[in-house]
């Protein structure tokens, strides 16, 4: 993010993130620039917003998720820089990269921060190098006999990921190596049908997890914030159900030490921008890097 003065920032976005901030930048003394599809002309982020911008027609591929149609809006309306809020476009490095490229700045991480933590496998390998607790795992797999291998190694039950992977899709708990086999097909296949890729690795099962997240600022000076942690242990299919602060895992002790570690993590990558890191945590009070969010979220 280069240090300028906006006059127009155009909002990527629609709904409630649109709205908020729209009036972020206003209070600033920016003018929040909307854009929208055929479904939502008369929305409430459109009348948020000082101008607003026609985009396509209602289905997201055609509008919201458009890189062509949203740069061609910025080229031609003197805008200074765009916010992606959160979803859609808001991880894709490729945008990023596209809006730097039309001379425009991308308010969010840079676009090789994403495409680090976008990987799992890369991510890992990241945060081992800097550090940071991570669960015992292999690499990328190359087959189901080298995920064998891999799982007599650290011990059974083992959790079989995604490289590209969330919310679940692709992710196998095994407990055996009869499960292993026919978990490693099943992962890879539904890998590839939900990213396009079906990279799999293979990590060591932390069992009984508590599943707990540390907000994180980081500015262009290379300074990162960590705001507390929430817990979203419960879940149903691998969505989170309930987020709750503080966590009753979590004293003092432990959340400096998550905090400092989300940091750690986050400058790893030289992120810049609001984001999340995910940890995974046992009873003993020990936690370990699961992922990083690389947008603003919801909970911010």
């Amino acid at each position: 993010m280069a240090k300028r003065a906006f006059k127009r920032v155009l909002i990527a976005n629609r709904g409630e993130i649109t709205v908020r901030v729209a009036k972020t930048l206003r209070d600033m003394g920016i003018s929040p620039v909307a854009i929208y599809s055929d479904a939502d002309r008369m929305a409430p982020h459109v009348r948020s917003c000082d101008y607003a911008y026609y985009v396509g027609p209602s289905p997201a591929t055609e509008s919201y998720l458009d890189t062509d149609k949203i740069l061609d809006i910025v080229v031609n309306n003197e805008i200074d820089a765009i916010h992606p809020g959160y979803g859609f476009l808001s991880e894709n490095a490729a945008f990023a990269d596209a809006v730097e490229a039309a001379g425009v700045t991308f308010i969010g991480p840079p676009s090789n921060a994403m495409r680090l933590m976008g990987s799992k496998t890369e991510a890992r390998e990241v945060m081992k190098r800097a550090q940071v607790p991570i669960v015992p795992g292999s690499e990328a797999l190359e087959s189901a006999e080298e995920a064998l291998a891999m799982a007599a190694q650290f011990g059974y039950p083992v959790m079989l990921k995604a490289a590209a992977g969330g919310g679940g899709k692709g992710m196998r708990l095994v407990h055996n190596d009869a499960e292993l086999e026919s978990g490693y097909r099943s992962a890879k296949s539904e890998a590839k049908n939900a990213f396009g890729d079906d990279t799999i690795y293979l990590e060591k099962a932390v069992v009984n997890p508590r599943h707990i997240e540390i907000q994180i600022l980081s500015g262009p000076d290379g300074r990162t914030l960590w705001l507390g942690e929430r817990e979203c242990s419960m879940q149903r299919r691998h969505q989170k159900v309930i987020e709750e602060t503080p966590s009753v895992l979590v004293d003092d002790e432990m959340r400096r030490k998550m905090g400092e570690v989300a940091c750690q993590a986050a400058e790893a990558v030289n992120y810049i921008g609001a984001g999340t890191v995910e940890f995974l945590a046992d009873n003993e009070g020990n936690f370990y890097f699961l992922e990083m969010n690389t947008r603003l979220q919801v909970e911010h």
